[in-house]
């Protein structure tokens, strides 16, 4: 018997299809550069690649005239890489020329985009529509239109002011409460166009981080991701990745997380040989057993706060496309373009069970 995966689960694999599948279309269409990959990698033109969280959180707020941090933040309802959206030649980042303070205040400084920006911004204004209409062409139009009902028909009743995407992953890899409530009324219901199907899943999954976060010692992402794939027995540090569907980098992050907290112990491999294993503490055997009881109560809470019925719909919709290699009806999504960076990396076996969105771009793997 299998047992069901959490709705975070649900919500976030699905959040992290669309992501890919998006992120593939942007390195496809628009000039960029990486390391070493890219038609422009050569000559080192076009902006710094990156995910789709950085359309959200930055890049879709600004426009013709510049704006001040602290209006941007307000805008996007969350912070961005500010230093990185500058260094990847996204943005400038200004002075106002009335603020006449001999040293300005972060929040007070102009942000602009830059030609490359704006650049970019043309090729990511019209993509969220365009996957959409993708994913109706591919799993059928009635079941996005229902999937996107049952998100609706949840997110309407939050209030907290949420952002459209999810938010950049702070100290301890916690997810970034929304510091206001909701000053605007709630999205329509009956309106299918309100919100892009990102942004559904995004504050969907958000919401119960919140939820979650508040109730553990750990956040939501390191129980889902890693805490979740690991066991009192050793387990090579090599293997977490694929096991967990999220990057080595974001690995080492979560990993000191742990290990600071008793809760995991990096040894060397029995017998020798090259690489580490880490194994659960029993400190950590209880952790990880405590926060999966946690993840199921938070999603009962939320059936009877927000409508048992409502939530059984959202579950029935999302279940079929979700789940590994095996069984995931999401895995098209995956496919790269040949010369994308993800197709010179190993295909994912899993995909993360929280979104992993570090400032190395807003990947949701945390690549």
């Amino acid at each position: 018997m299998v047992a069901r995966l959490p709705l975070t689960t649900l919500l976030s694999q699905t959040l992290v299809a669309y992501t890919i599948e998006f992120d593939n279309e942007f390195e496809h269409r628009a000039p960029h550069h990486t390391t070493s990959l890219g038609p422009y990698a050569a000559t080192n033109s076009g902006p710094w690649l990156a995910s789709m969280a950085m359309w959200f959180n930055c890049m879709c707020h600004l426009g013709e005239e510049p704006l001040s941090v602290s209006e941007l933040e307000r805008r996007a309802r969350t912070p961005t890489n500010l230093d990185g959206m500058r260094r990847w030649r996204y943005i400038d980042l200004e002075r106002d020329p009335d603020d006449t303070r001999k040293k300005p205040l972060r929040s007070a400084l102009m942000v602009r985009a830059t030609s490359k920006g704006r650049a970019a911004q043309t090729v990511w204004r019209p993509l969220a529509a365009r996957i959409e209409k993708r994913w109706e062409q591919r799993w059928g139009r009635a079941r996005i239109d229902e999937l996107r009902r049952a998100l609706l028909a949840l997110v309407c009743q939050f209030d907290l002011d949420l952002p459209n995407c999810m938010p950049i992953l702070g100290y301890g890899l916690w997810s970034s409460k929304p510091s206001r409530p909701r000053s605007s009324p709630a999205p329509d219901a009956r309106d299918a166009g309100a919100l892009a199907l990102p942004a559904l899943l995004s504050r969907a999954l958000l919401t119960f981080a919140v939820d979650f976060e508040g109730r553990s010692n750990v956040s939501l992402a390191i129980c889902a991701d890693l805490l979740r794939v690991l066991d009192a027995q050793a387990v090579p540090v090599r293997d977490l990745p694929r096991r967990s569907g999220v990057s080595k980098e974001a690995i080492a992050m979560a990993m000191g997380v742990l290990e600071k907290g008793g809760i995991a112990m990096v040894e060397p491999k029995p017998g020798g040989g090259a690489g580490k294993v880490v194994r659960l503490t029993p400190k950590g055997v209880t952790s990880r057993n405590a926060h999966q009881q946690l993840m199921h109560g938070v999603e009962d809470v939320w059936a009877s706060r927000y409508g048992a019925d409502g939530i059984a719909t959202l579950r029935d919709v999302l279940e079929p496309l979700t789940g590994d290699d095996r069984g995931s009806l999401l895995f098209p999504a995956l496919e790269p373009y040949p010369d994308g960076w993800r197709a010179s990396v190993p295909k994912p076996e899993t995909l993360p069970h929280f979104p992993m969105v570090l400032h190395r771009g807003g990947y949701p793997d945390g690549s």
